[in-house]
């Protein structure tokens, strides 16, 4: 439960303070652009980097609240057993994918750091954009892990979202 809400506060905060500082940088950037005739020098840069942190800082939280869009058409039919099946190997699948990924960005991120890969205008570091993606993939692919064998809720037994 503590590890829950220490996962809950880290990244809710994470992805929050980078979607603020989006919303700070477009304000300073379009109000720059329209009253003095100059945008923020990589500004483009600055949001993308930003977009990575609010995605990925989210992704945990979204898998562990359950709310991926879902198709559930078959749900309703489905018995018990089946969709207690069914729900473990989609978190199975998930986390396989999600702890793939992460491995695949660790890589990525150490060849960043060998040949010192940055931004084109601003030469800002990608490697640890890089290393953090991995990182909460991981955690999110653990997470995958952990939710493989949890009972069925009120509301999955009666064929709505998994």
């Amino acid at each position: 439960m503590i590890l829950k809400k220490l996962l809950e506060t880290a990244c809710g905060l994470l992805a929050g303070l980078a979607l603020f500082a989006i919303m700070v940088l477009t304000f300073l950037d379009v109000s720059g652009r329209k009253m003095l005739d100059h945008s923020i020098p990589g500004s483009l840069e600055l949001t993308e980097l930003l977009m990575v942190v609010v995605i990925f800082g989210a992704l945990p939280l979204v898998s562990e609240r359950g709310e991926h869009v879902v198709f559930d058409s078959i749900d309703a039919i489905l018995p018990d057993a089946l969709k207690k099946i069914q729900r473990a190997l989609v978190h199975l699948l998930c986390a396989s994918a999600l702890l793939g990924l992460a491995w695949l960005m660790w890589q990525t991120g150490g060849d960043f750091v060998a040949s010192g890969e940055t931004t084109a205008q601003l030469k800002i570091l990608k490697a640890p954009f890089i290393y953090g993606m991995g990182l909460l993939c991981g955690f999110t692919g653990v997470i995958h892990l952990s939710m493989m064998f949890q009972p069925l809720d009120h509301e999955d037994a009666e064929g709505g979202a998994l």
